[in-house]
This record gives C-alpha cells, sequence and structure tokens, in this order.
C-alpha cells in the first residue's frame, strides 16, 4: 500500500500490527492494513475459484439497464445484486435461483482478524461480493448503504493486480483520497466513515501471478 504523490493523503503511516502489516488511516473509523491478507493470498484466491465454479461471475446491470464495469458474484448467506428492479440483497443468486455458495472458513477467519485488526472486534459477515477487475474496469464513487446493518464495518481485501482506491467523505462532492492498494492489502472502514464514498479508479494493464490479468476483491459485509 502506498499514497499516491501530490494526493490528499499525504503520509499515511502510522504504526503496525503485530502481524507484520502497516496500518494507515484513511479517516475516522477508516485504515489499509498493509499487506495483512498477503500470505493468505493463494488459499483465498483458490476460495473465489471454488465460489466461481458454482454461481460464476457476471456483469451485472444497473437499475438504468448499464452494464457494470466489473464481474461479480457472492458467497454467503445472501449477495448484492442488481438489475431493473434496484440494488438489493438476495439469498439466491438470480441466475440460477439457488442459494449462494457458503463462505469459506478462510474468507470468515481474515475478516473478522482484520476487522479486528482495525479495531472493530466481533465482526461476524454474512455476505461477501467478489469483484472481478480486468484493465479497464472501474467502479465510481458510491455509497455502500444497501444493507440493514450500519454498526458493523466494511471489510475490502485487494488480490492480483494493484488498484488506484478512492475514499472520500460522506458527501460525492468531497475530494476523495488517492491510495494505492496492492495484493494483500486490507481496507476496513466503518464507525464515522460507514456512508463514506468510495471506488476504484480503471484497472491498468498488468500481469500477476496468482491472478493473472485480472484484479480480486473481496468487500465482506454485515447485510442482514
Amino acid at each position: 500500500m502506498s499514497t499516491i504523490p501530490g494526493s490528499a493523503t499525504g503520509d499515511l503511516l502510522s504504526g503496525q500490527h503485530p502481524s507484520g502489516a502497516s496500518i494507515a488511516p484513511l479517516a475516522e473509523g477508516a485504515v489499509v492494513l498493509g499487506g495483512f491478507a498477503r500470505a493468505a493470498a493463494a488459499e483465498l484466491v483458490a476460495a473465489v475459484a471454488a465460489v466461481a465454479a458454482r454461481a460464476p461471475f457476471r456483469h451485472m446491470l444497473t437499475p438504468r439497464g448499464y452494464r457494470m464495469s466489473a464481474a461479480m458474484t457472492n458467497c454467503g448467506s445472501t449477495g448484492w445484486v442488481t438489475d431493473r428492479r434496484g440494488y438489493r440483497y438476495d439469498a439466491r443468486d438470480p441466475e440460477s435461483g439457488r442459494p449462494w455458495p457458503p463462505m469459506a472458513s478462510s474468507f470468515r477467519r481474515l475478516a473478522s482478524a482484520a476487522a479486528a485488526a482495525a479495531g472493530y472486534e466481533g465482526f461476524a459477515p454474512d455476505s461477501c461480493l467478489i469483484n472481478r477487475y480486468e484493465p479497464g474496469a472501474r467502479l465510481s464513487l458510491h455509497q455502500d448503504k444497501d444493507e440493514g446493518c450500519f454498526s458493523a464495518p466494511i471489510v475490502s481485501v485487494s488480490l492480483g493486480l494493484p488498484a488506484i482506491f478512492l475514499f472520500g467523505g460522506l458527501r460525492r462532492s468531497d475530494r476523495p483520497r488517492r491510495v494505492r492498494l496492492a495484493s494483500g492489502d486490507v481496507a476496513v472502514w466503518g464507525g464515522a466513515a460507514r456512508l463514506a464514498f468510495h471506488g476504484v479508479e480503471p484497472l491498468a494493464e498488468g500481469e500477476d501471478e496468482l491472478t493473472g490479468r485480472c484484479r480480486i476483491n473481496l468487500t465482506f459485509r454485515k447485510a442482514l
């Protein structure tokens, strides 16, 4: 994890977790744990492949009919979906009608440990949205506000190609910080930052030994 020269972040590095991960604040209630998931990356990527074998990645449509840039799938008790009917959580994959694949124990352990490292003890996610970004894919600034629980944090794990993460304020017009996330970096936000706008700049071309020509992002939430 590193800041972008000339961005609003300045020097964010403020400490180190016992795991060896750097702890860099983004805002009140929000941090990036640099390298926190690096040792588990191969196990996590294998678990993603197992999910995708049962619930394949797809480019969902927004309520206005636009095709989302990143391909998505889910695991856990419920999954985030979007289509002409709107943004929502659904216990079943709308393409197959079957429940989403269960969340791997490796996912739960990592999400809980990362949340605790960021000061959010007892985080028990029930949903994991998995995004696959290929070069050129992006995610516009948005808030995670479809969940039924805003007291729990968001835990976002980066795997594969690096990306520029945008983290703003509670208004879309607030200037976002620009932070380079490498494979194994984990962003956690909650509390005062729980509804902060955030996004991802278009992914640059590249090749990663674990994920190939893409970036995988795991977003853990307490949705229900």
